[in-house]
């Protein structure tokens, strides 16, 4: 079931896809951002190797995403999704390797995330879904934590490889034109409620992975919210 913002007019059917989706996800968005874990990273309240843990998780989210892209790279519908400036896999782990990490370690969240983007990886709404979930996600507010680490927790001279998108161009051009690939794309109907319940499936992976990255970094929803 889809959740239209206040003031929205017209039927779902009615609205850019690319609009269903985010007015789909508003809540699960907002519950990803304030997170334990988000807000006590935002906050400067954890340790470095706290983020470290979440590169690592990061390592099997993304080599699930681009081993799935590899496969769609000829689909005609969701190759044209698929921009090799987008890609991060090679990004964590130089990121990694700066932080002294040759071998992650899966949370199990991380694994279910990383298990479920292979087998929804056999049509192309389901990767689409996923890349949407986490490059859009990356090229937005994810850009606040690589300037996070810098200012907040002193990690200069690599490190934050992983938010560089530089080879992309200009993201508010990719953006305008990711959202009409998706209004673009052929589906039908019914294809179109597989998207929106696998985006919805996505977040919720999501906010797993942070729920188990807070445990382990031993903060609760209890602790002081996000004040950046």
């Amino acid at each position: 079931m889809t959740t239209r913002a206040s003031g929205a007019t017209g039927s779902d059917d009615e609205l850019p896809f690319h609009r269903r989706i985010r007015l789909s996800t508003l809540e699960a968005h907002d519950r990803a951002n304030g997170s334990a874990y988000m807000a006590a990273l935002f906050d400067g309240r954890l340790d470095l190797e706290d983020y470290v843990r979440l590169l690592e998780q990061y390592a099997f989210v993304y080599g699930a995403i681009e081993d799935v892209a590899d496969r769609m790279v000829d689909d005609p519908v969701a190759g044209d999704f698929v921009v090799d400036a987008l890609r991060r896999r090679a990004a964590v782990e130089a990121d990694l390797r700066h932080f002294g990490v040759t071998a992650p370690r899966a949370l199990p969240a991380a694994q279910r995330y990383a298990d479920r983007v292979r087998a929804a990886g056999d049509w192309s709404g389901g990767y689409v879904a996923h890349h949407y979930t986490r490059y859009l996600g990356d090229l937005a507010g994810g850009q606040a934590i690589g300037t996070l680490l810098r200012r907040r927790y002193g990690v200069v001279d690599g490190g934050t490889a992983f938010y560089d998108f530089s080879a992309l161009g200009p993201t508010p051009e990719y953006r305008r034109r990711f959202r009409a690939q998706l209004d673009a794309a052929p589906w039908d109907a019914a294809e179109r409620e597989r998207v929106l319940a696998e985006v919805a499936c996505a977040f919720e992976l999501n906010i797993a992975m942070f729920v188990e990255l807070a445990d382990a970094a031993g903060v609760t929803p209890d602790d002081v919210p996000r004040s950046a």
